[in-house]
């Protein structure tokens, strides 16, 4: 038997066995090492290929495992990177935002932060399922056509809808990277981009490291506004909107239907692409889900984005493009440059997890363990924090939108709250522009259990009566 702790263990004894000897000097056997510390084999030769993979150690075939020659460097020196200031001179990219820099959480925090799931509703024996399967396929480690398996793709078109084709579909590793691709497909540096305010900060930082200029449009209760996005397009020019018509992130809001025609119609009037995120079309919890806006969309104005991270893991980075017309040419011209394709043996596994029934008995059960999560904290946030804005308790998504009142800061809550082990996102990050006012996300996927988030309200109301005296 052999596991992550007990191969980290066997590192951690070696390297101090190597701290003693001299450059050269030989380790024991594989052999000797199974017999002194009780391990495995594939322990020990795991342990031993992470210490070669550092340097650390040379392994001889035939003739064992020797100390590596140590590098000359004084112990007090430090690396001069300065050179890089120049050399970085120029090239913009989004900065590690100040919550990213704080660090791990403490032991025991109750996670109202991020966008996954919690391990306790990924379907992980269906993952673990369908990549074993996909493994023992005679084709699974061959190349992949640079559009994706064409079975995949038949897949997410059947899902999307309307008359979409497998032909339509490009597929992605996930929506993060797909995002990326489409800003510098579909827009020259300095362009703007139209973005609903709030927006997704993955999409604000895709945007900006594409050197576009995020230009915010506000929305309602009925989603993003379409008479101010047709005066948004007016004064700008812009040939680009990002939007999230479904479970809009992090508000949760969904686009009315009348709506839906009607922003499709503005951009196609101004000569827009409109870019689809559709990361929660698999997070809703229960009510039907509306149709894609690229279902009903027939000229190409719709570039859809869809996703199987979300319902699933953060390592299944399978996701979809749809796209029709020569933009979707020039995006097989960029994977093609970019990374050829996406890894066979992951688009084999998300082929099999989507052909099993059990698949859909995931979802139907992901949506209500979602639906009870989201109404237990929105109870509980009523209780302990009245005062606090719920904007709307949400049908669908991982998250719940909230203003603060008016004295308490996002910065001296987030601090806060940290102090009293809850880790919160605070809404500065969710806009292209000024806040209107201070606000914060809190998920509901990502606590163990749906108790904690009980408790997590309760921390939360304490961390504020603190943040609240301090800012007085």
């Amino acid at each position: 038997m052999y596991d992550g702790s007990s191969i980290e263990a066997l590192v951690a004894i070696l390297r101090g066995e190597v701290a003693r000897l001299a450059p050269g000097d030989r380790l024991p056997s594989s052999r000797d090492l199974i017999a002194r510390h009780g391990v495995g084999p594939v322990t020990v030769s795991r342990a031993i290929a992470l210490l070669a993979a550092e340097g650390v150690v040379v392994t001889r075939p035939g003739s064992g495992t020797y100390v590596a020659a140590r590098r000359a460097r004084p112990a007090d020196a430090e690396p001069d990177t300065s050179w890089q200031t120049v050399a970085l001179a120029g090239r913009q990219f989004p900065a590690e935002r100040p919550d990213e820099q704080a660090g791990a959480p403490a032991p025991g925090t109750i996670a109202l932060s991020g966008g996954y799931l919690h391990e306790s509703l990924q379907p992980t024996r269906l993952l673990g399922g369908a990549l074993a399967r996909a493994a023992r396929r005679p084709d699974a480690w061959h190349r992949a056509p640079a559009a994706g398996l064409s079975t995949l793709r038949t897949i997410f078109a059947r899902q999307t809808g309307g008359d979409v084709g497998p032909e339509d579909v490009l597929v992605t590793g996930g929506t993060q990277g797909a995002l990326s691709m489409l800003f510098r497909a579909l827009a020259a540096p300095g362009s703007p981009v139209l973005v609903e305010s709030p927006t997704y900060p993955g999409a604000l930082a895709a945007a900006r490291s594409a050197g576009l200029q995020p230009v915010p449009v506000p929305m309602d209760e009925h989603g993003l506004r379409p008479d101010l996005l047709a005066d948004a397009f007016a004064m700008t020019g812009a040939r680009l909107l990002y939007c999230q018509p479904t479970f809009h992130n992090p508000t949760g809001s969904v686009l009315s239907p009348e709506r839906r025609r009607q922003i499709v119609d503005v951009a196609r009037a101004a000569g827009a692409f409109l870019v689809e995120d559709d990361f929660a079309r698999h997070l809703g919890h229960g009510r039907p889900v509306p149709r894609p806006l690229v279902a009903d969309d027939r000229e190409g104005t719709v570039v859809h984005l869809t996703s199987l991270t979300k319902p699933a893991s953060p390592s299944l980075r399978i996701g979809a493009v749809v796209a029709r017309g020569p933009v979707m040419r020039r995006l097989l011209g960029m994977r093609r440059v970019d990374d050829f394709f996406i890894a066979r043996p992951l688009q084999e596994a998300a082929v099999e997890l989507l052909s099993t029934p059990t698949w859909d008995r995931h979802l139907r059960s992901l949506a209500g363990e979602l639906r009870q999560r989201c109404l237990v904290l929105a109870d509980a946030l009523a209780r302990e924090l009245p005062d606090w804005s719920l904007l709307r308790v949400p049908e669908g998504g991982l998250h719940l939108w909230l203003r603060l009142p008016p004295g308490l800061t996002e910065a001296a809550l987030v601090d806060a709250a940290r102090t009293h082990r809850v880790a919160v996102d605070p809404g500065q990050h969710f806009f292209a522009a000024e806040p209107p006012a201070p606000h914060l996300r809190l998920g509901f996927a990502a606590a163990a259990d749906p108790a904690d988030l009980t408790e997590a309200a309760a921390r939360l109301a304490t961390a504020a009566g603190r943040a609240g005296t301090a800012g007085a």
